[in-house]
């Protein structure tokens, strides 16, 4: 039974019973009570910021670890890139230059990978920027390794005609060299005899009698038979395959026709002075992938090296071209 409470009346001198209501007792516990409950909140606040729960605190060893093994992949992408770096060097300077390959491609090598959106999603993830940079160099080595193994295929393929690509490379002397009174001219900047100023010689002159044999310096088909008052005069041009071409200048006769195949060392033409020549001789070019070469590199089958050495000499030390 509750107790009950009383309040003297000094009007009626006596004493009056006290009746609270019920918001009022309401009230009186919500005061009494609302220190506890403040204290309450702050302690668990704390607690829950400061003290995880066993699932946060999985949840966090797992973040933890995964971070640990991106980052380990990172290096282990890294090593990788460097391993590539060195095969993508022996694949220029090695493998493509022993099968007269052209060199590939750096945009091939340099393909993009995406929109800087790509990754995007990853901006609100934990470890997002992490994982952004570990998928970023992944997607980098997957086209360098995509790219390399197109080249490599191109390679492979380049091998297996390698015997074929070695027999249509210009590897000989367009002229004996019994025939060879001397080397007029080589590759470079001489002083025309015609206009007696200094101008590109884009070939080699070969002296020799007229009427002396002219041969195939690789196997090819021959693509253009000119005969010209001036120039070339009558000269041959073979297309040898492979991005590899010959001219052979200022003839006096032809031995073949036009689209007839040919091969290495077969006879095309005799040595005359036909067309912008000033004596019987024969101007021989290399032309690789369009563009006229010197072919002083271009004689390795034919000659020992001394003869060599003496040929190289030769044409370094010609100041002036007989066309």
């Amino acid at each position: 039974m509750s107790k009950q409470n009383y309040k003297y009346n000094p009007n009626t001198l006596s004493y009056d019973a006290i009746y609270v209501s019920f918001g009022k007792k309401v009230f009186r516990v919500i005061l009494w009570i609302a220190p506890s409950i403040l204290f309450g909140l702050i302690l668990a606040f704390f607690f829950t910021k400061q003290i995880n729960s066993p699932r946060e605190k999985q949840l966090q060893a797992e973040l933890n670890a995964n971070s640990k093994e991106l980052n380990r992949i990172q290096k282990d992408l890294a090593l990788a890139n460097e391993v590539l770096d060195v095969i993508e060097s022996r694949d220029e300077d090695l493998y493509r230059a022993a099968l007269y390959a052209e060199k590939f491609p750096d945009q091939l090598r340099q393909m993009g990978t995406g929109g800087s959106d790509k990754y995007a999603y990853l901006s609100g993830v934990s470890n997002g920027e992490l994982i952004k940079s570990t998928s970023v160099q992944m997607d980098k080595l997957e086209k360098r390794l995509n790219a390399q193994s197109i080249s490599f295929i191109e390679l492979l393929q380049l091998a297996k005609g390698k015997e074929k690509l070695l027999a249509c490379v210009p590897a000989i002397q367009p002229v004996r060299n019994s025939d060879l009174k001397r080397m007029a001219s080589g590759y470079g900047y001489r002083i025309d005899p015609i206009y007696k100023s200094r101008r590109m010689h884009s070939g080699m002159d070969f002296t020799a009698k007229r009427g002396t044999e002219v041969y195939a310096t690789g196997d090819g088909v021959v693509e253009l038979i000119e005969k010209k008052k001036w120039g070339y005069g009558k000269s041959i041009l073979i297309n040898h395959g492979f991005g590899y071409k010959t001219r052979y200048a200022h003839l006096s006769a032809f031995k073949i026709i036009e689209g007839q195949k040919l091969k290495r060392g077969e006879l095309i033409g005799l040595v005359g002075s036909t067309g912008k020549s000033t004596g019987p001789h024969l101007h021989y070019e290399v032309i690789k992938n369009g563009e006229k070469v010197n072919p002083i590199g271009y004689y390795h089958s034919d000659l020992s090296a001394e003869q060599y050495e003496t040929l190289l000499e030769m044409s370094v030390n010609s100041y002036k071209s007989l066309d």
